[in-house]
C-alpha cells in the first residue's frame, strides 16, 4: 500500500471505520504475526498478540499521526507486547518451530527440500531462542524483517548505538552457538526458492 492509502485508512479508522481496520489488518497481519512468533516462539501467543496489536490500533487510532508511516508503530507495539508476554510468563522460548513454515511459505518447496531447509534452520532457531530478549528482538527486526538500524532504534525507542551493541552481541552469541569462527559472516538468509 502506498503511504497515502495508509494515511486515508488511518483517518477512516480514527472516524471509527471497522472496514479500514480490516483493510489494515489484511495488509499488515503477516508482518505482525511473524515478528510476534519470532520473539515469543509460540504460535498461540503470536496469534493472540496479532489480535491484541490490531485491537490497540483501533483503540488508540486517535493518537496515531496519519502523516507518519504505520509500520514502525506496528513493529513497536508488536515487540513491546511480545516482550511483555515473554517477561510476564518468564518464558525463555525454546526453538521457534513454526518460523520455518512462515519464512519459507510452506508448499513452495518439495517435501525433501522442506526437510533439508528445516534441518538447516533448526540450529539457527535454537540459537536465536537462547539470546537474551533485547538481543533477540534486534536480531529478529534486523535479519527477519530487514529493517535498518535507525528503524529499529525508532521502533524499540532506544539509541542507534544501543541497537548496534545488541546486534553485535547477538551476532557474537549466534556465531558461537552455530560454530562460526573468526571473520566468517553470520548468514541467516538461507535460500528459500
Amino acid at each position: 500500500m502506498t503511504k497515502s492509502i495508509d494515511q486515508e485508512l488511518i483517518l477512516q479508522l480514527q472516524a471509527g471505520s471497522l472496514e479500514a481496520l480490516g483493510q489494515l489488518y489484511d495488509q499488515y497481519q503477516l508482518l505482525v504475526y511473524r515478528t510476534a512468533l519470532a520473539v515469543t516462539g509460540d504460535s498461540d501467543a503470536a496469534a493472540d498478540l496479532l489480535q491484541d496489536v490490531f485491537l490497540r490500533l483501533y483503540r488508540f487510532a486517535g493518537n496515531i499521526d496519519a502523516g507518519r508511516p504505520l509500520e514502525p508503530w506496528l513493529y513497536r507495539m508488536t515487540t513491546n507486547l511480545a516482550y511483555t508476554y515473554v517477561k510476564r510468563r518468564r518464558r525463555w522460548l525454546g526453538p521457534v518451530e513454526e518460523l520455518v513454515e512462515w519464512i519459507t511459505e510452506a508448499g513452495k518447496n518439495s517435501p525433501s527440500e522442506e526437510i533439508e531447509l528445516n534441518e538447516e534452520w533448526q540450529p539457527v532457531q535454537r540459537a536465536i531462542s537462547r539470546l537474551p530478549l533485547p538481543q533477540r528482538i534486534v536480531i529478529v527486526l534486523y535479519y527477519l524483517n530487514d529493517l535498518s538500524l535507525q528503524e529499529i532504534a525508532q521502533i524499540t525507542e532506544i539509541p542507534v548505538g544501543t541497537v548496534k551493541s545488541r546486534l553485535n552481541y547477538g551476532r557474537q552469541s549466534l556465531k558461537k552457538s552455530l560454530g562460526i569462527h573468526g571473520d566468517q559472516p553470520l548468514d541467516l538468509n538461507f535460500e528459500m526458492s
